[in-house]
């Protein structure tokens, strides 16, 4: 673990910021199932609320959504394991791996996370200065980190969905404060050569750029120089139809990469929305890969950047 002293899947407590946020990610996706999920628990502790992502779905539909956005605080944190409307989130080998699940009569969920490449704060390894907007006001701490997902998933028909698929986890605490944002976009593939890249670029309601930004190759992570995007986004200006992506890294080599959509939901935070995309993202040599597409938005509209 880089750039702390506490333990980010354990209890980190809050400074004084009303936004301060504790949030434990996951997300998957199995190409030969074309199964997925969306999984997030994030812990307000100056507001005394909770929030719980849990989204599953198959061949770019819903198969289980459930969405709590202004539950009670709870202390329960990953490293003990949480579990917040049914659904418990574990860590069994520290910043390695962890377990999420669900046993309910119509839905059931038993999938293990475990690290293909390490945990590593893209906010150190970005850089950004002492006025980025990410470092300030969204988080302080956002360690990310590729994993193998496999497990089951049951449906209320008795069907089981046998998973071997790849997916991010991360985990963060700081400020998390929606309103520093104007808009923001973002792309996580993991193509199936190994390659994995972190790339978030956010314009702050000043007009700055912020960037997320990071290059997972030969087993580690290591910084990006720079980043150039262009979204295509559907009727609605929130939906990502398609993405092209050229991300440069400190080694000089250049990754350019594009991302059509198979599926989409919404997660609302008031006067914010997130649109959060599974992608197949195709890099320039034809290498398939899979991954988070997603983009922020803030309201009274404030545009999709483009």
């Amino acid at each position: 673990m880089t750039g702390t002293n506490l333990d980010p899947e354990g209890y980190c407590p809050a400074n004084d910021h009303p936004d301060w946020n504790q949030s434990f990610y996951f997300n998957f996706y199995d190409p030969e199932r074309r199964t997925g999920a969306f999984i997030r628990v994030g812990i307000l502790e100056n507001r005394e609320e909770a929030n719980l992502w849990f989204v599953f779905f198959r061949d770019g539909r819903p198969l289980f959504t459930r969405l709590n956005m202004n539950l009670p605080y709870t202390s329960e944190r990953l490293a003990t394991g949480i579990t917040l409307a049914g659904v418990t989130l574990k860590a069994t080998d520290p910043l390695k791996a962890a377990t999420v699940s669900f046993d309910q009569p119509h839905f059931k969920v038993d999938l293990a996370w475990n690290a293909i490449l390490p945990m590593t704060d893209s906010i150190e390894l970005s850089a950004g200065g002492e006025d980025d907007a990410f470092a300030k006001e969204m988080t302080h701490y956002h360690p990310e980190g590729t994993c193998t997902v496999t497990g089951t998933i049951t449906l209320r028909d008795g069907e089981t969905i046998a998973i071997n698929g790849k997916g991010f986890r991360d985990l963060s605490f700081g400020p998390r404060n929606w309103d520093f944002l104007k808009h923001y976009r973002l792309a996580w593939p993991i193509f199936d050569n190994g390659l994995a890249i972190v790339a978030v670029h956010g314009i702050a309601t000043n007009g700055s750029d912020n960037y997320m930004r990071m290059v997972g190759k030969n087993g580690k992570w290591i910084a990006v120089t720079d980043i150039q995007e262009d979204i295509v986004f559907e009727d609605d200006d929130m939906t990502m139809q398609s993405c092209t992506w050229t991300v440069t890294d400190a080694d000089g080599d250049v990754h350019a990469f594009t991302g059509k959509r198979l599926f989409r939901w919404l997660f609302p935070f008031d006067t914010f929305v997130l649109t959060e995309h599974m992608m197949e993202y195709t890099l320039a040599d034809g290498t398939k890969g899979y991954g988070l597409g997603e983009c922020g938005f803030r309201f009274p509209w404030a545009g999709n950047g483009q």
